[in-house]
This record gives structure tokens, sequence and C-alpha cells, in this order.
């Protein structure tokens, strides 16, 4: 396994392992997959460019992209400390083999090793135990939860809010 930095040659694959996991497990996500489908490949090769806002790791095996991570750090000053974690997927035939765990602790090295950096945010839906789990073992602690946190197909989620201090 390898866990690196997608560039926007990485754009088609980027597509594919994103959709899918929008495809697999809609719950987690805000993002719906028609939403993404929207998107063109200048659109996806922007995201993954050396000046895009985030930082989108992959993790490949045998050189398919089967795990993503994406790091964004606040701009505005008062919050430049803060980065957080989006769009955490393991393609569901790959769990089970630790790229989760891989592409967290990457991320939360790399996000380490930006100046001022003191903490990594992020949230997880109440129907995702197993990731919250996971982000629990990588050294996250859930300091809150938000109640009617999204409505969606008529059901009502909360979300797991998680921080690690760095």
């Amino acid at each position: 396994m390898t866990v690196r930095r997608l560039t926007p040659p990485d754009a088609p694959a980027y597509r594919a392992a994103r959709l899918a996991a929008l495809q697999a497990d809609p719950a987690a996500f805000l993002t719906t997959a028609h939403e993404f489908a929207a998107l063109g490949e200048e659109a996806l090769a922007a995201r993954l460019a050396p000046d895009a806002a985030g930082v989108t790791l992959g993790a490949f095996v045998d050189g398919q992209l089967l795990g993503l991570l994406t790091l964004v750090r606040e701009t505005a000053p008062p919050l430049a400390h803060r980065v957080n974690v989006y769009g955490v997927s393991v393609a569901p035939g790959a769990r089970g083999q630790g790229l989760g765990a891989a592409l967290v602790r990457a991320g939360v090295a790399l996000a380490r090793s930006w100046v001022g950096v003191t903490s990594l945010h992020l949230a997880v839906m109440d129907t995702q135990d197993a990731a919250r789990r996971l982000y629990e073992r990588c050294g996250f602690r859930v300091w809150g939860i938000q109640p009617d946190a999204v409505r969606r197909d008529g059901r009502v989620h909360a979300e797991h809010w998680l921080v690690l201090e760095c």
C-alpha cells in the first residue's frame, strides 16, 4: 500500500474512487453522487492542483486508488491553526486492510508538519460507527454531538464532532 498526495493527473482515478464512495455509502457524506458526477474533469484537476485550497491523499494498492482523505486548513487568521478532515473513504472491498488508518495517520502527519497547526477537526454521521472508531483509534476524541444535523431521504441524522490536538 502507498499513501500519497493526489495531483491533477490523478483526476480520473479520483473521480472514480470518490463517485464509488458516494454511491456505496451515501449516508456518510453531504455531497451526493449526482452532485459530484456533475463536476467536470477540469474542476476535479483543479481540486488536486498544488495551489488548491485542500490536499487530497490517496491510498493505492497495486496501483489502484482505493482510499481518499482531504485536508483543508482554515484561512481566516483567527482559525488558521485548524485543519479540517473531509471526504474520508475506503472502497468496500478494501476495508479491514488498514487503508483507512494509513490515510488518517498520513493526514495527521502532514497537517502536523504545517507551521502553526494545533488541531484537526472532523464530523462523522451517526450512522458511521466504524469510521468514528477508526478516528478514535487514531487519537481523535468526540467533543460533541450535533442533533438534527442532516436531513436526507426522510431521515434525521446527528453528527459526532471530533478533534485531535497536535
